[in-house]
């Protein structure tokens, strides 16, 4: 006979899962994310940084920095595991303390006509959140999968958003500072549009814009399931 705890935790799962289901089938909300990924080596990131100056809209103010930390959290009900990623901001001007994020990440989705898409599609939903998040999520008998840092850069072209960023892994080696550890010599690059179902002529217009990009890196999409499952973990 299961716990309270279990109980709570499945029917919270339960209700999550069939809200978000809600949401996703309303279709009046930004709940599509549209994704081309690619990397680019670290002695050929200053080149790629400039010429997204040369394309993108914020010319004269140049592209916004970031530091953000993220966790991913997993749900594990009677049904399959949902995951959440937690994410936020590390450094902000001013100490002015910015919210917490907590996202949801469908699978890439497998429908028909998928393989002529010129992006990967997939459910995405954010919300903003106060830092209580973290003890809600651990309360529910949520799990830590991973979490990492991203340093890097923000650039916008019309409703597409662009990313340079360099990830980090985390250790506290029993510091009171987290060490971070760069995981690859390269900086991973992500063009993204949210918007709501049934505007795929949206991957038409990223695929031109990352035409731009060529040969500095090539952002396509990717076929997690064929990656080498060391990479997955």
């Amino acid at each position: 006979m299961e716990s309270n705890k279990e109980w709570i935790l499945n029917q919270t799962v339960s209700t999550t899962m069939d809200s978000l289901s809600t949401a996703l089938k309303s279709n009046i909300v930004p709940n599509k994310e549209y994704l081309l990924q690619g990397s680019v080596l670290d002695g050929s990131v200053e080149t790629l940084l400039h010429r997204l100056r040369g394309l993108c809209d914020n010319v004269d103010t140049g592209p916004e920095s970031f530091y953000d930390m993220e966790m991913c959290f997993s749900l594990r009900g009677n049904s399959n595991p949902m995951f959440l990623r937690v994410r936020r901001a590390m450094e902000y001007p001013m100490s002015q303390e910015m919210p917490y994020q907590l996202r949801y990440i469908g699978e890439p989705e497998l429908g028909t006509g998928d393989k002529s898409r010129p992006t990967i599609v997939r459910s995405s939903i954010d919300v903003a959140v106060t830092p209580s998040i973290l003890e809600y999520l651990t309360e529910l008998g949520a799990r830590l999968e991973f979490e990492y840092a991203a340093r890097g850069y923000m650039f916008r072209k019309g409703r597409m958003k662009i990313t340079v960023s360099k990830i980090f892994k985390i250790s506290n080696q029993g510091q009171n500072k987290p060490h971070e550890e760069p995981i690859t010599p390269s900086y991973l690059v992500e063009m993204s549009v949210l918007a709501p179902s049934g505007q795929d002529a949206i991957g038409e217009d990223m695929k031109a814009f990352a035409e731009q990009l060529k040969p500095l890196v090539l952002l396509d999409k990717i076929d997690y399931k064929r990656l080498p499952q060391s990479v997955m973990s």
